[in-house]
């Protein structure tokens, strides 16, 4: 049986590297869809999806109107330090695919009930564009 619950958060990023537009600054409204596969339990469930969104909250809060900056990137960190803004570095251009594999590691190290066998999420970067990809627990 599988389950799935929705987070959404605000978020700036840039492709330095990018040839279009991607290369400014600029944001964009996230939707992620985490997708539990696993056993029902005796209480009939899954997973309790308040279990779920406690485990995931504090990850999208992280990300949530923050600015998700590669380590590379000095001009907008400096930039990102003298504003004093909210900002997350990490080690990867904040390509959709990348940050959909940055939620699923992250999400791995959480510690899910025992009876989850697979985890799938997708990131949304816009309405009509996403990155998706699944593992097995097991």
């Amino acid at each position: 049986m599988r389950i799935a619950k929705e987070f959404n958060w605000e978020m700036g990023h840039r492709l330095p590297e990018h040839f279009g537009k991607c290369k400014n600054i600029h944001g964009h409204s996230y939707k992620l869809l985490v997708e539990v596969e696993g056993d029902v339990l005796e209480n009939g469930m899954v997973m309790d999806y308040y279990h779920l969104r406690d485990a995931i909250d504090p990850l999208v809060e992280k990300m949530d109107h923050a600015f998700l900056v590669y380590e590379e990137d000095k001009q907008v960190i400096e930039f990102l330090e003298k504003m004093n803004s909210k900002r997350v570095i990490v080690n990867f251009q904040s390509t959709v695919e990348n940050i959909t594999m940055f939620f699923l590691n992250e999400i791995k190290k959480v510690k899910l009930p025992p009876n989850i066998h697979k985890i799938k999420i997708r990131v949304c970067e816009t309405p009509d564009d996403y990155a998706e990809e699944e593992i097995s627990l097991k």
